[in-house]
């Protein structure tokens, strides 16, 4: 058996997930990475993705996020989202209304980089979409 990573996650309303994991997959600024145990130390910025939580306590688990940061040590991955929902709590009908107020969002974005965030969102959540 291999060592186990913790694993938190946090969204601004709540702890949403603290266990031990085999694996997690985060959604990087840079694009997505995994954390095994003894990963290199890290801070990064999360781009809206899915995290990917394989082997946890309560088996695997999906959830979204529209963002964030991430804190990785050799024993403990830390997400802090600006929101997060689990997989198993997302609703058809409310995802498509937030794909169809990121289609606005996007039209109605009046810099490059708010463009280009708008995008981005609107991309992950047509993936989710596409895999719901």
């Amino acid at each position: 058996m291999t060592d186990k990573i913790s694993f938190d996650l946090v969204s601004p309303e709540r702890l949403l997930l603290s266990e031990q994991a085999d694996m997690v997959t985060v959604p990087g600024s840079d694009g997505y990475f995994g954390v095994l145990t003894g990963h290199m130390p890290l801070i990064s910025t999360l781009r809206p993705g899915m995290i990917d939580v394989k082997g946890g306590d309560k088996g695997d688990a999906k959830y979204f996020i529209l963002g964030g940061f991430a804190e990785v040590t050799n024993t403990k991955v830390t997400v802090l989202a600006e929101e997060a929902v689990p997989m198993t709590e997302m609703d058809l009908v409310a995802l498509d209304q937030r794909i169809h107020d990121a289609e606005e969002n996007l039209i109605a974005a009046s810099t490059p980089a708010g463009r280009a965030r708008a995008a981005d969102i609107l991309a992950d959540l047509r993936l989710v979409r596409a895999v719901f």
